[in-house]
């Protein structure tokens, strides 16, 4: 088991030379697509930060008034994309040096929106290590939801009772994904393995205080809990709708079955098509296959290597899968409620 902290996505082993995927990097690099885009980094934080601090001065502005609840869906959103940025800081897409990454990473994730970065970077790098591999991807660890037959067929408790009607109950239990994310920080800081375990407590508990003592100042006690409850409930459905197209509903491995690092990417990976809007929203993270391959590759740049991705695949025979929005949302219900049939 990997140390809480300890290891970064730049640390996973390089492909070997001469590999399918040695060639496309190759294309990937000609193409310039691996530079870094500081000016576009600057912006990006800083329309956040200014919708950010936007929202709260509305929302001290504001006062006691049930007006609050548009505040609470604003500033879902805006948690969502301060999340995102986390995520690119943490790809090391922003910075190519640890210190500073680790420095912004800390403020806009634990402070910021009180998700702890040393543990959601841990496990992400292990997902994206072995993506969809039942074993190893702690994504598709069994908890509340099965993600196969396999899993279900071993389950019990809540997780067997939740299994039956799990793809119903998905969207439903986002809204409970923000507060799982803030736990999963705190007892994350409770753990041995997590590195700076002080600071990111500090920064935790800081955020918690801070938030709670704003909600409850400035609101009457009732608003102040539909407050948090619309705010926390639509962050988790907004997290759980950027990151469920992009493997849920793929191809899942397990035991020794472990593709060549190319196949294992692409083979597990959905693409989200769109325009602008579905760029913004779901962070680039709609390009999915190309981050996976590339995971420190700006994501400005994810659109600009997609087609060249997306050729390479069908020159070397690899299936490389792409939908709409929509029909990748029915896709991973559609594989939820086929993995929870052995407890109906």
């Amino acid at each position: 088991m990997t140390r809480l902290g300890q290891v970064t996505i730049d640390d996973l082993a390089p492909p070997v030379r001469g590999s399918d995927y040695s060639r496309l990097s190759q294309r990937i690099s000609e193409a310039g697509l691996f530079r870094r885009r500081p000016g576009y980094y600057v912006a990006r934080f800083a329309v956040v930060g200014a919708l950010f601090a936007a929202a709260w001065l509305a929302f001290f502005l504001l006062g006691d008034s049930w007006w609050q609840l548009a505040v609470a869906a604003f500033l879902a959103v805006l948690f969502g994309q301060i999340a995102l940025l986390a995520h690119d800081l943490a790809h090391r897409q922003v910075f190519r040096r640890r210190r500073p990454t680790e420095a912004l990473g800390l403020l806009v994730g634990n402070l910021g929106i009180g998700l702890s970065y040393g543990w959601w970077m841990d496990k992400h790098t292990r997902h994206h290590a072995n993506p969809n591999h039942e074993e190893l991807d702690p994504d598709v660890a069994p908890d509340i939801l099965v993600w196969s037959q396999r899993q279900a067929r071993h389950s019990s408790g809540l997780a067997r009772f939740i299994g039956r009607r799990q793809a119903a109950l998905f969207f439903p239990l986002l809204t409970l994904e923000g507060l799982n994310l803030h736990v999963s920080g705190f007892r994350a800081v409770c753990s041995p393995g997590l590195k700076r375990r002080s600071l990111e407590a500090l920064l935790l508990t800081t955020h918690v205080v801070a938030y709670l003592a704003a909600v409850f100042l400035v609101l009457s006690p009732g608003k102040a809990l539909v407050f948090i409850a619309v705010h926390q409930g639509l962050w988790g459905v907004y997290m759980g709708s950027i990151f469920a197209p992009n493997h849920k509903g793929m191809p899942m491995f397990s035991g020794d079955e472990r593709p060549d690092f190319l196949r294992r990417q692409v083979l597990t990976s959905r693409n989200v098509r769109g325009g602008w809007f579905t760029d913004v929203a779901l962070g680039g993270l709609n390009y999915q296959i190309e981050h996976h391959l590339f995971p420190s590759m700006p994501s400005p740049h994810l659109r600009r290597a997609q087609p060249i991705v997306r050729d390479y695949c069908a020159e070397i025979g690899v299936p490389y899968h792409e939908t709409g929005l929509v029909t990748s949302y029915r896709e991973a219900l559609r594989h939820l409620h086929h993995a929870g049939a052995p407890l109906r």
